[in-house]
């Protein structure tokens, strides 16, 4: 089985704090995010809805993704987001199901 790696971004709120991150399992590192394990910003902020996600065949290829995604204006991410997810719901569920 091919490996995957993902970009996502989680939102406090829709407009609320967001969040780049980049994972090869992304089910267990929302859940990290959303259960505390993870300290730091998103456990302090409270930033822990899945709004945002992509699927990279290689590590470098989402390093390199997440690495531009952190220096887009506010505004570019939030259009990313509602290109695919204009009401702002909250991924994990769906990515969660067995």
């Amino acid at each position: 089985m091919e490996r995957s790696f993902y970009v996502y971004i989680l939102a406090s709120q829709r407009n609320g704090t967001l969040y780049v991150g980049m994972t090869s399992d992304l089910v267990r590192r929302v859940w990290e995010h959303r259960e505390g394990a993870v300290g730091g910003f998103t456990k302090a902020y409270r930033v822990h809805h899945l709004v945002w996600f992509e699927r990279h065949a290689t590590a470098e290829s989402a390093i390199r993704r997440e690495k531009r995604l952190k220096t887009w204006l506010r505004a570019w991410k939030i259009d990313l987001i509602e290109m695919t997810n204009p009401q702002w719901d909250d991924l994990y569920e769906q990515i969660a199901r067995p």
